[in-house]
C-alpha cells in the first residue's frame, strides 16, 4: 500500500511545526546554559532515573537517596527510561524552575523493549538484572506460554526466573500437572520459586532473591502480579503521591515505569506495560537461540535452510532423538515459530 502524498500546504505546516520545535529546544538549551553559568545548578554527579514523566524525568542521586529532583533533559540525549544511569546537575536556584538538568546518559548493560503502536521496538526500562516470570495454578499455565516469556527474556540477555504464585491453591486436582510442567526448567538453568502471598510461604526466599540488583515481574493477567507488587511495596502509592507533591507538580504522577527500592534490599521496576512483556517481532534465528538447550546444535544441520522437522542431517532432530532436547520443548519451539509466521 503506497503512502499518501502530502500537498504543499501540509508539507509547509509540518516544516513550520518542526522549526518551532527546534526553536523551543534551542531556547531551552540557552536557558539551561545560562542557569549553569549563574550558579543555579550544582556540581555534576551521577544518578538514576526512577520515574519518567514524558518530557521530564525524576532522578535520584547515586550518593544521596534523599536527593531526588525532576529534571530537564538536554536535547542531544537519546530517550531516557526508568533504570537509566545519568550524569546530572541538581538545581540550587530558581532559574530552571527548581528542576535539575540531565547532561548525559551513561552506558546501559541491559534493555527491556516492546513494540510501539507502529511496530518499532521501544526501550521501556534499562539496567534490569532479573525477570521473574509469574505463573499460578489459576489461570492454568501452559508450557508454550512459559516458553514465550523465557525466549523473550533470553533475547534481552536478562536472567529469567520462574515464580509459582498462589501455591495455597494447589490441591490434588492440579498438583501433578504443575509438577510435570515445571520439572524441566531447573535442569535448563531456570530456578523455580514457590510463593503464597496469602500464607507468606516462600516470601523470605523471594526477598532474598530480589535483594540483589534490579528486578521486574512479568506474566499473564490473573496470576497475582499486582497483589505481589503491592505486598512487597505497601507504600508505593504513597511514595508516588509524595514525590508529586514534593516536586510541586500537582497530581500528574502517570509514568511509563517507576523504580522502587525494596525495604529488604534490591530494586523493583514496575508498570502495567512491563508486566505484559512477551515475545514480539522476533526472527526465527532469535527464537531458535532463545531455547538454551538448542544452542550447541545450531548451525550444524546439513542444510542451511533446515526447518528442523523431517530434513535429513538435522542436528536439532538428532539431539531430540538422543534426548538432549525434550519433545515438549521441541513442540513448544515449533508452535511459537508457527505463531510468529502467522503474525
Amino acid at each position: 500500500m503506497s503512502k499518501r502524498k502530502l500537498n504543499r500546504r501540509q508539507q509547509w505546516r509540518i516544516a513550520k511545526i518542526q522549526q518551532e520545535r527546534e526553536a523551543r529546544a534551542r531556547k531551552r538549551e540557552e536557558n539551561l546554559d545560562q542557569a549553569a553559568e549563574e550558579g543555579d545548578l550544582g556540581a555534576e554527579q551521577t544518578g538514576m532515573v526512577i520515574a519518567n514523566y514524558g518530557s521530564q524525568v525524576l532522578v535520584e542521586s547515586e550518593t544521596d537517596s534523599q536527593l531526588r529532583q525532576r529534571c530537564h533533559v538536554r536535547a542531544n540525549i537519546d530517550t531516557l527510561v526508568t533504570g537509566d544511569k545519568v550524569a546530572w546537575n541538581p538545581a540550587t536556584g530558581d532559574a530552571t524552575g527548581g528542576l535539575g538538568v540531565v547532561g548525559a546518559r551513561l552506558p546501559r548493560h541491559a534493555e527491556l523493549q516492546r513494540p510501539d503502536r507502529y511496530g518499532d521496538m521501544k526501550t521501556v526500562a534499562a539496567n534490569i538484572d532479573r525477570i521473574l516470570i509469574v505463573i499460578a495454578p489459576y489461570p492454568e499455565p501452559f508450557a508454550n506460554a512459559i516458553d514465550r516469556y523465557l525466549v523473550a527474556a533470553e533475547t534481552t540477555g536478562i536472567q529469567p526466573l520462574l515464580l509459582l504464585n498462589k501455591i495455597d491453591l494447589i490441591d490434588d486436582s492440579n498438583r501433578e500437572h504443575l509438577e510435570n510442567l515445571l520439572h524441566p526448567y531447573p535442569g535448563l538453568g531456570y530456578p523455580v520459586l514457590k510463593l503464597s502471598t496469602k500464607t507468606g510461604e516462600g516470601l523470605d526466599k523471594l526477598l532474598e532473591t530480589l535483594a540483589e540488583g534490579t528486578s521486574v515481574f512479568v506474566g499473564q493477567s490473573g496470576v497475582g502480579k499486582s497483589s505481589l507488587i503491592n505486598g512487597l511495596l505497601p507504600s508505593a502509592d504513597a511514595r508516588t503521591g509524595a514525590l508529586s507533591e514534593a516536586t510541586g507538580k500537582g497530581t500528574h504522577t502517570t509514568t511509563a515505569a517507576e523504580l522502587f527500592h525494596l525495604p529488604t534490599g534490591g530494586d523493583l521496576i514496575d508498570s502495567p506495560g512491563i508486566r505484559e512483556f512477551g515475545i514480539w517481532h522476533m526472527s526465527e534465528q532469535e527464537l531458535l537461540e532463545g531455547y538454551v538447550e538448542f544452542r550447541p546444535f545450531i548451525g550444524h544441520c546439513r542444510f542451511r535452510d533446515c526447518r528442523h522437522q523431517s530434513e535429513p542431517g538435522c542436528a536439532i532432530q538428532e539431539a531430540l532423538e538422543r534426548g538432549d532436547i525434550s519433545q515438549r520443548r521441541m513442540d513448544s519451539f515449533l508452535h511459537l515459530r508457527n505463531s510468529l509466521e502467522n503474525d
